[in-house]
């Protein structure tokens, strides 16, 4: 007999989405087809990129609560949210619906900088150094020192995405992206790697790369690492040998 309790069936990973409008391309969280793998999707009315990465995300907790538990209620064995600067509610989100909880590419920056020599640190790169404060940083538990960079005063990304602009020039947020990523890396010469704060860099993590020669983390390593535990690989109890 098979156990039922959920509604949707297949889909480990719930995401929370701000209210936009914007357009999302693939690599971006908010474009399903982004994922080899299913997702949940849910709304979060109210809450938005001004709100939310120039304001308090914590005055806000309970609309992210409520929409969190419709996503556990329809099937989701884990959730995330599209914007970095939720870190802030982390520890409110994961007591309230019981079930794993990753707001945001910075909870990343701790394992990311393990990997990395004596010497070397994890960098971050956001769409707003402005407002990417310390308690952003301890909510992930991130290291205070850690270098950050950002895009804010650069064409058109922070600009763009902050205004939910209803069009977007996607080469100029990619040159936006080179531009901080080149300039990062020339003011912090230690630098062995870099997280992507905000969700929608995604689709410019490899020209980061190729642009830094750094190993780039984002919202998009971290899900499908998150979706490897919530629904691990199966694997055929055999020695699928050719020979035999």
């Amino acid at each position: 007999m098979e156990q039922g309790g959920k509604t949707v069936f297949g889909a480990a990973v719930g995401i929370l989405m701000l209210e936009t409008r914007f357009p999302r391309i693939h690599g971006d969280m908010g474009n399903a087809m982004t994922w080899d793998f299913p997702v949940h999707y849910k709304v979060v009315r109210g809450a938005n990129p001004e709100n939310v990465v120039r304001g308090n995300p914590r005055e806000l907790i309970d609309l992210f609560v409520d929409a969190g538990r419709d996503l556990v209620a329809m099937g989701a064995d884990g959730i995330t949210t599209n914007c970095g600067f939720l870190a802030l509610i982390q520890d409110e989100v994961k007591q309230a619906l019981g079930v794993p909880v990753a707001t945001s590419s910075l909870m990343q920056v701790p394992m990311v900088q393990t990997l990395l020599p004596a010497g070397k640190r994890c960098g971050i790169l956001t769409i707003s150094k402005a407002t990417l404060t310390p308690a952003h940083l301890e909510a992930a538990g991130v290291a205070p020192d850690t270098p950050i960079a950002g895009t804010d005063s650069l064409r058109c990304f922070t600009r763009d995405i902050l205004g939910d602009a209803p069009e977007i020039d996607f080469a100029a947020c990619r040159l936006d992206m080179i531009d901080a990523a080149r300039a990062m890396v020339a003011d912090m010469p230690d630098l062995g790697a870099i997280v992507l704060e905000c969700t929608n860099m995604v689709p410019y993590a490899r020209d980061v790369r190729k642009a830094t020669g750094l190993p780039v983390f984002s919202i998009h390593s971290f899900i499908n690492w998150f979706q490897a535990g919530l629904l691990p690989k199966g694997f055929p109890l055999e020695l699928d040998d050719p020979r035999w």
